[in-house]
């Protein structure tokens, strides 16, 4: 009886543990996606963007680089809200806002829209770029210049990236605006490989997970291959044994941000 007691009382602590932990885990990303202020901006037609807002500990002495985050398929609506549920909690984490002070954006497509705006072939595996932006693209390059505008932004240092749908839309942004960002990281994305010429200029970091069944990883092995034929040296990691949550590894990864931080026109 002795023993079945004490064993009991470990199980009782290791569980009362456990939730700690748990909870604690979730207060601190509350915490820090709490961080980020509700915004929105309107154009001159009253077409109006959601967005989330980090700001740096900023000053006048100085300019700061800013991150543009384009969220996945699912986190589309109006809430203002899902946005940050990937990726941007490792942005407000407060080591990373010591070590790389910037501004973060991240905006909400409205639902049934997309970021990126592209002809998909699926029989050869490939994206041709459309003419026009899609509405919500055209409103995150303009929000891009408001907040240039507003705010002491480096325009030599205005980084992009986004996952799934948004990895998508990172690559509609740059070979749409090949001269406004300065690195751009596309996580399991796809875009148009006959305009790789267009953005070989641009340092770009590819992440992909190698059995991703949502966005097929040959649409990334054929960037890169495009862009190397181009004349860039992107960055390219497959995560073996990884589905459609490459941007797990993406975000977390002290590499990328470190080199992503570093990269100027």
């Amino acid at each position: 009886m002795s023993i079945e007691f004490h064993q009991m009382k470990f199980i009782k602590s290791t569980s009362l543990l456990f939730i700690f932990f748990c909870c604690a885990e979730i207060q601190g990303t509350f915490a820090q996606t709490s961080l980020f202020s509700y915004n929105h901006y309107v154009n001159e037609n009253g077409d109006t963007l959601n967005y989330r807002l980090l700001n740096p500990d900023y000053n006048s002495v100085r300019k700061y680089p800013l991150v543009v985050f384009l969220h996945g398929s699912g986190e589309r609506g109006n809430d203002n809200e899902a946005p940050l549920k990937w990726g941007m909690s490792e942005f407000a984490d407060e080591h990373i806002m010591m070590q790389y002070p910037a501004f973060v954006i991240a905006p909400q497509c409205p639902s049934d829209m997309e970021w990126a705006n592209y002809d998909e072939d699926e029989t050869t595996m490939t994206m041709t770029l459309k003419p026009s932006p899609s509405k919500p693209m055209e409103l995150v390059i303009a929000l891009i210049h408001h907040l240039i505008a507003e705010f002491p932004i480096d325009t030599g240092r205005i980084y992009i990236t986004g996952l799934s749908m948004g990895g998508h839309g990172t690559y509609d942004a740059i070979q749409r605006n090949p001269n406004l960002f300065a690195a751009a990281v596309p996580v399991c994305g796809a875009g148009d490989t006959s305009r790789a010429a267009s953005i070989a200029h641009i340092p770009i970091w590819i992440f992909h997970g190698a059995e991703d069944p949502a966005v097929d990883p040959i649409y990334s092995l054929n960037m890169f291959a495009a862009l190397t034929k181009a004349g860039a040296h992107p960055g390219f990691t497959q995560y073996p044994e990884v589905g459609h949550f490459s941007w797990l590894g993406a975000y977390t990864d002290p590499q990328m941000l470190a080199w992503l931080f570093r990269q100027n026109k």
